[in-house]
């Protein structure tokens, strides 16, 4: 053993170890065996209940941070939680890196994915829904078929139903509608058996909302989803300040109301008790109307916004609250009169679900009570509903409380944790201990000779100049010339990507995808597939997509991606960095905008052989002095500023294919 490491990790890793004789074309990487080497030794290392054991490891692209900490954790023998936040990275786990490590290490390993309770079938509801379908229905014959061999029913395995097909949430596994252990189908529950399953695992893949999920219920004295753990990884943990704070706050919506409402009807329609038409038909029409009272106060425009300067400008306040009372009330009164009826496990539920809905409104919009300066209130309006919510403006203490001083080990890993090699922003946005250990592994790909970093020449026009699209869409048409196609174009918002796109149309002859006209999994599988496309996209394209190859030799981002300063979330956190002596742009805003430009250009290399261009079209780089810090956080590819310079490197790498 060497400084306390197994040797099986220089063994494992090794350029003739373990692993290269699973893999064809393996590459030796001493990152990979550096950070397995810290995630073996923080999982291993004594817990006491006064000093937490936090990793950090920020390992980008090419490290394989997946295996680094994957093996570390089978060979710890505890139970170990990893929480990611694509499926796409649950799916690799599951499907590729734990059958890996089970062929070289030659043994079976208790491993499972866990998913949010919704993803699997209820049997309850599905009965409830099959004897109310009429006869023939084509999907409950094929669902009733794949009932028979499912071993987990997991709402995955059912690639024939659309995305979009409202026939899911009529039978998935709600919690609002769970009977527990008075279910008649108790004995053959699909969501128990996967629950009995990760009891028994070693390994249990979760995502960060199931995570953060079962989280909050600890923390409020509630029975866990997710079976007691001695230690968690969080892979993407660059995202875990945004989800924390989604549950540890709280959320009343229109969609919930009217789920409700739904959920009621259907019930006393399969119950067949003529005697309880009438009063649910009631109160479902009541508190519908209710509803329809309290959000039509909320703009049509959609967005979140601060809940505070909407009641400041609303002409008649007053009448809002009397409305959100007099939904609390008929809430109440629902619940009393669902207690009424002839008592059965399922109405104690809905019973509950008013109970609940009553003091959440009540928790959110109160005339009486003033609002608790430790969470930001806002209200959000989609297409089709209005959610109110509340979440903390901080969420260290949460974590520190609840996660850091009850966890044997903490791992937090991502390809992007630090700003120019700093890791002070989620030092202090996640609350980690001084005695936290921070390691950094740069990528092992060569981008000072199979890269470039594009920024336009001196003159060019800032983000905030009315002809900015225009010569950023001209750029584009330059670029897309030099690399014939190939391309990703990142927008930081969806008008500047749909006004880009409308430029380019016509303009060359490679296929031009743009997001919103296909889902985001045939937009991809379109991409890699046709020769030379061209995709335009913004939000969840900036990170997850893995598209290694002669596909893509392109990645254009339009501008340095800062978030919106309106978002209320963000504005309140911005008010308290600097209502306590700090300046949040440098300390908040800046740091965000340099971990999303990161995860964008990150998107061009994918494997060691890849090589391409990194286009950012925003002079600020220059420009501004936080320039520096946004080049300092990015690949050390060569920068240029002359068109021809990416013209003549094109030319140089496709003369020797």
């Amino acid at each position: 053993m060497r400084n306390g490491v197994p040797p099986i990790l220089e063994e494992f890793f090794a350029e003739n170890g373990l692993l290269a004789q699973q893999l064809v074309r393996y590459e030796e990487r001493h990152g990979q065996r550096q950070m397995a080497e810290a995630a073996l030794a923080a999982f291993l290392k004594p817990f006491t209940d006064d000093q937490e054991n936090i990793l950090v490891v920020e390992a980008e692209t090419g490290i394989g941070k997946t295996m680094a900490y994957c093996l570390p954790a089978i060979l710890s023998e505890k139970k170990v939680v990893v929480s990611t936040a694509t499926i796409n990275l649950q799916d690799q786990i599951m499907g590729k890196d734990i059958p890996l490590l089970q062929r070289v290490l030659n043994q079976p390993i208790k491993a499972i994915c866990l998913k949010g309770r919704q993803n699997y079938l209820c049997l309850y509801r599905w009965f409830q829904y099959a004897s109310l379908a009429p006869d023939g229905d084509a999907k409950v014959a094929r669902i009733s078929a794949w009932l028979q061999t499912t071993e987990f029913a997991d709402r995955a395995e059912l690639g024939w139903l659309a995305d979009s097909s409202p026939l899911w949430a009529k039978i998935s596994a709600q919690a609002n509608q769970c009977l527990g252990n008075d279910c008649p189908e108790s004995a053959d529950c699909f969501l128990q058996r996967v629950r009995r399953a990760a009891a028994g695992a070693r390994i249990i893949v979760v995502n960060h909302h199931l995570f953060f999920s079962d989280l909050a219920l600890r923390r409020d004295g509630h029975a866990e989803v997710i079976p007691r753990y001695q230690c968690v990884v969080f892979d993407e943990a660059h995202h875990l300040e945004a989800v924390a704070g989604a549950y540890f706050g709280h959320t009343f919506s229109q969609y919930q109301l009217l789920d409700l409402l739904t959920d009621m009807e259907r019930q006393v329609k399969s119950d067949n008790q003529p005697s309880q038409i009438q009063t649910i038909a009631s109160l479902t029409a009541s508190l519908g109307k209710r509803g329809e009272r309290l959000f039509a106060f909320f703009p049509p425009e959609r967005g979140r916004y601060p809940l505070e300067t909407f009641l400041a400008k609303l002409p008649d306040r007053a009448a809002l609250y009397a409305a959100a009372d007099e939904l609390a009330l008929g809430l109440k009164r629902a619940a009393d009169e669902l207690a009424a009826l002839e008592p059965s496990e399922i109405w104690n539920l809905f019973v509950k679900r008013c109970q609940d809905m009553a003091l959440l409104l009540g928790m959110i919009l109160d005339d009486e009570e003033p609002p608790d300066h430790n969470f930001v209130y806002w209200y959000e309006r989609r297409e089709r509903t209005v959610s109110l919510a509340v979440t903390p403006v901080l969420v260290a203490k949460e974590l520190q409380s609840h996660l850091y001083q009850k966890t044997e080990a903490v791992l937090l890993t991502s390809a992007t944790l630090s700003a120019a090699g700093d890791f002070s922003f989620i030092k202090s946005r996640l609350g980690l201990p001084d005695d936290t250990v921070f390691a950094r592994f740069a990528s092992p790909f060569d981008y000072k000779s199979r890269s470039l970093l594009y920024i336009p020449a001196p003159g060019f026009p800032e983000p905030n100049a009315p002809s900015f699209t225009q010569a950023a869409g001209q750029e584009c048409l330059e670029l897309l010339k030099a690399s014939q196609g190939r391309a990703l174009l990142l927008f930081t918002s969806l008008k500047s990507m749909d006004q880009v796109a409308e430029m380019l149309r016509g303009k060359f002859d490679y296929p031009l995808l743009v997001q919103g006209e296909s889902s985001r999994r045939q937009l991809l599988a379109t991409f890699k597939k046709e020769a030379q496309s061209v995709l335009l996209a913004v939000a969840s394209f900036w990170e997850g997509v893995d598209v290694p190859g002669d596909a893509l030799r392109l990645v254009v981002i339009d501008k340095l991606p800062f978030e919106v300063p309106t978002d209320p979330v963000l504005q309140a956190r911005i008010t308290q960095i600097n209502e306590d002596g700090g300046n949040a742009f440098f300390s908040l805003q800046i740091p965000k905008a340099i971990l999303s430009l990161r995860q964008g250009v990150g998107r061009l290399m994918r494997q060691s052989a890849d090589w391409g261009v990194m286009a950012v079209l925003d002079p600020r780089l220059f420009t501004k002095g936080y320039g520096r810090q946004f080049r300092a956080s990015l690949p050390p590819a060569p920068v240029v500023r002359d068109l021809a310079a990416v013209r003549k490197f094109f030319e140089k790498y496709q003369s020797e294919k």
